[in-house]
Parts: C-alpha cells; structure tokens; sequence
C-alpha cells in the first residue's frame, strides 16, 4: 500500500469546557483553532452536545466561518444523526461529519455503531449528507467483520474507536490490540472506506498506531492535546503531535 500522510483534525471540546465554567467568554475557543491551525494542524473537530456542556451552537458556525479562511484545512462535526448533528450538516455543509452513536447525557463516546440493528435509520441520513457534499464517517468498533456495514449504508469512512488500544498500550495485551485495529483497517481498505482514529490518542501511544495500522487518513485528538496545551502551548503541543505521527514505533510487541 502506498503510504499515507495522515492528517490531524484537533478537537477542541475540552477548550470549550473550560469556558464554560465562567462567563468571561475564555479561553477563546475560535483562537484555540487558529492558533492550532497556524502550528500545522489540519483541521478542526468539534462535537456538539444536545445539552452544550461543552461546544455550543454558535462555536459550530464561528468555527465554520473562521475556516473559510483557511482552505487547505478541514472542518469535522460530530455528533449522533437522530440528535442536533444534522441540523448543522444542512446549514453549514463541513467538509466531513462523523455519526457517533451517543446517547444525549453519555459522558464520553464509548462504542461504535451497531449496524446489524441501525443500518435502516442511518443509511437515509448518511444519503442526505452526500448529496449535500459532505463527507460521512461512521464511529465503528475494531471489529473486522462489522467494518463492511459502513460501506453497504453509504459511508465514505470510517472512524476507528481507538480507547481499547489506548487502554492497552503499555501492557501484554498492546500487540494483540495492534493487529486487531491492524485487521480493521484492512477491512475497511478491501470495502472501498477510509480509515479515521479517534479516541484517547496522545503522543505516547500515536507512533505504535500509525506504525502498525495502514492507511490512517485521520487522527481526530482533543483530550490529551488540550491537556499538553496547557503546559506546553498549542503551538509546541499541535508540533509536538505532528512528530509523534512521523516517528516509527516507540514499544516492542509485547
């Protein structure tokens, strides 16, 4: 296969999150995204809750609207179809939504699309989207034989739920979850999808994963990013990721 640069998209829910506990309107989470911007990343997530504990409906088109300026730089909503997500697909047409299974008051995304029970609710909405020149990307498990799914619903990726590997980086079960995220990829290439990452990634356990799964287009990274910012900058810490998904892999099979 031929290699693949993978992009970084920097969710800045968290920068939102903490803004939200005053009403000072900071930190800014509009200069949050240039600033990344401006240090190289690629692009831009935000995932807009129904209850806004975090990102707000005016983040979403502020955010839209600051992007126009940067045109090489893609704009990536997420969010549960049956929720808020579409409305904001109608108005602002982002380059790429991502359909993430939530519930309205689940804390974090914790699983992927069940598609032997969803495929019927989602496949209209994923028609809709494309028609509307937005690209689709399903939240899915690691599991090979559902990676397919995507496809016969009309997704153009996928995005992998990276948390199990995360989890296991470091301990005896880090190689198993490698190939198992490995074959995942590999079946989402042989259906024709792409392949996006997200989920509990930072700079540690980024090189092991771009190193053993083919053909990552994204890397979708908020959390741990917006945590490094804190003590390094956003400029230092978006550099600091970008060489992590350049360098070869840090840790030995276990």
């Amino acid at each position: 296969m031929t290699p693949t640069r993978t992009a970084l998209s920097v969710n800045l829910n968290k920068v939102a999150l903490v803004r939200n506990t005053r009403h000072l309107g900071i930190p800014s989470v509009t200069r949050a995204a240039t600033l990344c911007l401006q240090a190289g990343a690629h692009g831009i997530t935000v995932h807009p809750r129904p209850d806004a504990r975090h990102i707000r409906a005016e983040d979403v088109r502020e955010l839209s609207a600051l992007l126009k300026a940067w045109p090489g730089a893609e704009f990536n909503i997420e969010g549960n179809p049956f929720h808020n997500l579409m409305d904001f697909v109608r108005e602002l047409r982002p380059q790429q939504c991502t359909f993430v299974p939530d519930t309205e008051g689940q804390f974090t995304s914790d699983h992927g699309w069940d598609l032997q029970k969803d495929a019927q609710r989602v496949k209209p909405l994923i028609a809709e989207a494309k028609a509307l020149g937005v690209r689709v990307s399903l939240f899915m498990d690691a599991e090979a034989r559902s990676i397919p799914l995507a496809k016969a619903v009309g997704a153009d990726r996928v995005e992998l739920y990276t948390e199990p590997y995360a989890a296991a980086w470091g301990t005896p079960q880090h190689a198993q979850q490698l190939r198992r995220f490995a074959g995942a990829a590999q079946a989402a290439h042989a259906a024709g999808l792409g392949v996006n990452a997200g989920h509990d990634l930072n700079r540690d356990n980024l090189p092991d994963f771009l190193g053993a799964v083919p053909g990552v287009l994204e890397v979708s990274i908020g959390h741990a990013l917006v945590a490094d910012a804190l003590e390094m900058g956003y400029d230092a810490t978006v550099r600091a990721y970008l060489a992590a998904m350049t360098r070869g892999p840090r840790m030995a099979d276990q």
